[in-house]
């Protein structure tokens, strides 16, 4: 009776295989920062995004609209304030930049958009843009 054999899919003796093996490994992101979270909602006429960035100052958060493709980034900063005789026991503020980008089914008419940062929710208003009625030439 045969003895079963382990059997790797990708383990190769090339030497150019060995050289890279390991070079590639997954992005970690850094888990130490907020994630923006966020609710999109859509009516006929518009996107609505309510997206989470307590403790940011809205002068450092940026919006940029691509046609379809919403981008949100922010400045996250943390407040240090230390006194004398005092220890830190944790900290769980951080300094960092977080941004998150999504695709909606339509194109944005950026031009008509709007936002609005209060208690810590960025409110987007995002109209959709008026899509354009194919058009029909003749052939000369």
């Amino acid at each position: 009776m045969a003895h079963p054999a382990r059997y790797e899919a990708f383990e190769t003796n090339d030497p150019i295989d060995t050289l890279f093996r390991g070079f590639f490994r997954p992005v970690q992101m850094d888990r130490e920062l907020p994630q923006i979270r966020m609710d999109v909602k859509e009516n006929s006429r518009q996107y609505a995004v309510h997206a989470d960035l307590p403790g940011v100052a809205k002068e450092d958060i940026q919006v940029t609209i691509d046609g379809n493709t919403v981008s949100i980034s922010a400045e996250v900063r943390k407040q240090t304030e230390q006194k004398d005789g005092e220890r830190v026991l944790r900290r769980e503020r951080h300094v960092g930049r977080v941004s998150r980008s999504f695709a909606l089914e339509q194109e944005v008419d950026e031009a008509t958009a709007s936002a609005k940062y209060q208690d810590g929710v960025l409110e987007l208003t995002l109209p959709k843009k008026a899509a354009a009625a194919a058009r029909r030439i003749s052939i000369q």
